[in-house]
């Protein structure tokens, strides 16, 4: 299963020449992965902080720009899991136009308590919900 959101390229979005601004593209990955938590795995992103004091950084990116976005263009999010480890996990994020690829994203994210500034195991009821929008393996 892969978890899907489409979004708007908005005006703040895009640089002068009306296409997105590559550090947009890292906000709106951030807040995909934050829905996927809401939506998705049915955890609350910021209850993990202030209930759980769990947080979950982007340790890595490899992101390939393959075609530029456009103001105005809707844009397609496919998200899903590539790995489950102890404590970190990796994401594939697609993102797509009417079916032309514009991006391919792939991301790694630690499970880190941030007052000790450490990493910790990914909690159980997490990893079972993980494990819903695993890829299948090759």
């Amino acid at each position: 299963m892969h978890y899907h959101k489409e979004l708007l390229v908005r005006f703040a979005h895009c640089d002068p020449a009306g296409i997105v601004f590559y550090p947009r593209y890292f906000e709106m990955i951030n807040g995909i992965v934050e829905d996927w938590f809401e939506e998705g795995l049915e955890i609350s992103f910021s209850g993990l902080l202030h209930h759980r004091q769990l947080v979950t950084p982007t340790v890595h990116f490899d992101v390939d720009f393959v075609q530029p976005s456009n103001m105005g263009d809707r844009i397609t999010f496919r998200l899903c899991v590539t790995k489950i480890g102890k404590s970190s996990f990796d994401l594939d994020i697609q993102v797509s136009c009417q079916g032309e690829v514009r991006l391919n994203i792939k991301q790694t994210l630690v499970f880190t308590d941030p007052h000790a500034k450490s990493t910790v195991p990914i909690p159980p009821d997490i990893i079972k919900r993980m494990t819903l929008f695993l890829a299948p393996t090759e």
